[in-house]
């Protein structure tokens, strides 16, 4: 205030020297990237004379986002050093025109001078903090522009879900059967509906982890070329749970459908002249029935390792237990859906191999025997 004592206040607040030194640090900084954006651009046209899966990869991942982001910050940095550099001039102008104000209010001999100069002033202070905000909105789209913007949330969780329906699915059923344990622990029919859904989406898991050549890869790789790496273990422990999860609905349906053939073919014996649809009647009431029972006898098998560890525990106790389990599948799926992070995934992965090899698979096995006692001729 003590530089503008005459007129009460700054017209044109702002440091010149500051602006420049910002305008220069931001003109070198957009000719940098586009010199890299140009060594991106030869890169790529140069290496065509490389082949192989390494060389189509190196080409994808240059010839796609990076050239993009480059191009965009050389742009927007570029922008915002020549909307600096105007920005400069003009507060050249301001400050120079505030310096004049201040010396024509010191030397006023009247009130009403005074007043005038002061009046004008404050237009300029007007006018200065007007193209200041427009200044300021210009850098601020420049800066929306310079690089691409971490996605929400929710765009995340659907960018993961298209590019890896597989696991998608995985996930999805492991939230499911734990949403089903817990169910039925208050409403066993609605519990073992949700578990049966959770069932199918595991054998769509199943078929669409198998179909994926990159899911495959590194379980060959594993098996052929002992190479045992993270990828490895984390498909592995993937395919391990998918295929556990798939043997109680499959298990339920096979029982049914052969109930269910066994019944059409008893009804028509019984009544040569019946129409086929007395026999797909009866075959369709035995497969439901057969179906719904063998998933509920099914839920209630536990793993070995869980029968022996609390078996003089009460069965409240062990169904509270076996929601506790399921519940670890679906806190590691919500995980899946985190921002990506090394360690986390290396954790998720052996919790879930750890569960899959103590209950899920010893369960499975033990559910497989349960069914195919009731499947054998």
């Amino acid at each position: 205030m003590a530089d503008h004592a005459a007129l009460g206040f700054d017209p044109a607040p702002g440091d010149p020297a500051a602006v420049l030194a910002l305008t220069k640090k931001l003109g070198a900084s957009a000719q940098s990237l586009g010199e890299a954006s140009r060594v991106v651009k030869d890169l790529v046209s140069h290496s065509s004379q490389w082949q192989g899966e390494a060389a189509t990869a190196f080409r994808a991942s240059l010839s796609q986002e990076l050239p993009r982001y480059l191009g965009a910050a050389h742009t927007s940095l570029a922008e915002a050093a020549r909307r600096l550099a105007g920005w400069h001039d003009t507060l050249v102008a301001h400050r120079a025109l505030a310096a004049r104000y201040e010396a024509e209010a010191a030397a006023a001999k009247t009130e009403q001078a005074l007043s005038d100069t002061r009046r004008l002033a404050r237009e300029l202070a007007t006018e200065h903090a007007a193209a200041a905000s427009r200044v300021a909105r210009t850098l601020n789209a420049a800066t929306d522009r310079l690089a691409p913007k971490e996605p929400g949330l929710l765009s995340s969780i659907w960018s993961k879900i298209v590019e890896d329906p597989g696991d998608a699915l995985s996930n999805a059923s492991a939230i499911l059967g734990a949403i089903g344990a817990g169910v039925a622990l208050f409403c066993p029919p609605a519990g073992l509906a949700v578990m049966l859904v959770a069932g199918g989406l595991s054998l769509a898991a199943l078929a669409t982890h198998l179909a994926d050549p990159k899911f495959r890869k590194p379980l060959l790789d594993g098996a052929t070329k002992g190479e045992f790496d993270a990828d490895f273990w984390k498909s592995g422990v993937t395919l391990l749970g998918d295929a556990a999860g798939t043997v109680p609905g499959v298990a339920a349906v096979a029982s049914g459908a052969k109930a269910g053939t066994l019944a059409a073919r008893a009804a028509l014996t019984a009544a040569p002249e019946a129409s086929a649809l007395t026999g797909l009647s009866a075959g369709t009431a035995s497969f439901r029935s057969t179906t719904w029972s063998t998933a509920d006898e099914l839920r209630q098998v536990e793993s070995p390792l869980a029968g022996w560890a609390m078996r003089s525990a009460s069965q409240d106790a062990r169904d509270r237990v076996g929601v506790a389990v399921a519940s670890t599948a679906a806190v590691t799926a919500v995980l899946d859906y985190a921002p990506d992070n090394e360690t986390l995934e290396h954790a998720t992965t052996g919790v879930d191999g750890a569960r899959g090899a103590l209950d899920d698979a010893p369960s499975a096995i033990r559910k497989t025997g349960h069914a195919w006692s009731a499947l054998r001729p």
